[in-house]
């Protein structure tokens, strides 16, 4: 939408989804693609208060009933605007009342933890300080969401739209010697702890928060997964991703849990974060993150209604926050077998080491 066309908007529509019949799906085939992608979720316009082009909500909410009108097909898709960066409340407000709800299927919402815009500070051996300050960064998006949310349920209380947050992870300075401008940066214990407390903040926003992805995946920014030529290496935050996967298409468990503070000078967070929830088979999960890097945490929590016959549990930790996971050391954080817990009289008793990402089972 910065500098597209509506008509190559929706070109690119038909292109990637229309089977046949039309000019596009004719070019796509003699480009060697015989059957559509069916691509359904789609970005109206990216960052479009920024990078996207520079525009006030007012204008760009007019122009997104533009394209979105004109990207019509056999798919029914699903129509993403361009949403607020961090606490722009009033971006979310003008598009929930000005965009007819039948033409956008979500909302975005890009959050980055970023300790300093000028000084973002190292990736790997950075200080228990720019620790707190990146964690006290990332927790905040249980703010950002919850009052977003607000906003878009005055609008749409029947939370037919969802909130997408498209963007978010950890942004660091770029390793040494590197290009600037291809944001590759290493991914430490720290970017677990992240992950694991963040996609925590989603789960309990669920009813909302229908979508979340990391917008790169690869060497960039909260990558799972880093290469250098044919070498690669999955990153913590990879691990963490594969170990939640369990909440997948479950049904969200409420929880409400008392915890101590993670401490650093006269600031505090919450040093525990937990989410949980029951798949199709009946199994519950529960993921469980304690940010503090030096204390050990014990959570005991009420099996209520849940009869645990049976519990397992994975962990993924290590000896420090800066420890990452090298192409000479691709194992040196992963997750293990976890058997700090013990079930007694229907509670859940649970010791976590520091800097600890924990997923338990229950059948």
């Amino acid at each position: 939408m910065g500098s597209g066309t509506v008509q190559e908007f929706s070109e690119w529509v038909t292109y990637t989804n229309q089977k046949t019949g039309n000019p596009m799906a004719e070019l796509r085939k003699a480009n060697g693609r015989e059957q559509p992608w069916g691509v359904r979720i789609w970005g109206v316009g990216n960052e479009a208060w920024g990078c996207g082009g520079n525009m006030k909500v007012e204008y760009y909410a007019n122009i997104y009933r533009q394209y979105a009108t004109f990207m019509a097909n056999g798919n029914k898709l699903f129509r993403v605007a361009s949403g607020a960066s961090d606490d722009d409340y009033h971006w979310t407000e003008v598009l929930m009342r000005d965009i007819p709800h039948h033409l956008m299927e979500g909302v975005a919402l890009h959050h980055y933890s970023v300790i300093d815009w000028n000084k973002k500070g190292p990736a790997t051996g950075f200080s228990e300080e720019q620790y707190f300050k990146t964690m006290k960064t990332a927790l905040h998006m249980e703010e950002l969401v919850t009052r977003h949310s607000t906003i878009m349920d005055k609008y749409d209380p029947a939370k037919k739209i969802a909130l997408v947050v498209d963007e978010w992870g950890g942004w660091y300075d770029v390793e040494p010697g590197t290009n600037p401008g291809f944001l590759y940066q290493q991914n430490t214990m720290r970017d677990a702890i992240l992950a694991g407390a963040t996609l925590n903040i989603f789960h309990q926003h669920c009813d909302r928060v229908r979508v979340a992805n990391l917008a790169q995946t690869v060497n960039v920014l909260q990558a799972v997964a880093l290469t250098d030529g044919e070498k690669m290496v999955l990153t913590p935050t990879y691990h963490v991703m594969e170990m939640y996967n369990v909440h997948q298409d479950a049904l969200l468990l409420p929880i409400d849990l008392k915890v101590n503070d993670y401490t650093f000078g006269t600031e505090k967070l919450p040093a525990v974060s937990v989410s949980a929830s029951r798949d199709k088979a009946g199994k519950v999960h529960i993921s469980i993150v304690n940010i503090d890097p030096s204390k050990p945490q014990e959570v005991a929590i009420s099996l209520r209604g849940t009869a645990a016959t049976g519990v397992s549990g994975r962990i993924l930790t290590s000896g420090k926050v800066q420890d990452y996971n090298s192409f000479d050391k691709p194992d040196n954080v992963k997750p293990a077998v976890f058997n700090g817990f013990s079930v007694k009289n229907s509670e859940l008793k649970i010791a976590l080491p520091p800097i600890s990402v924990v997923v338990l089972e229950l059948k």
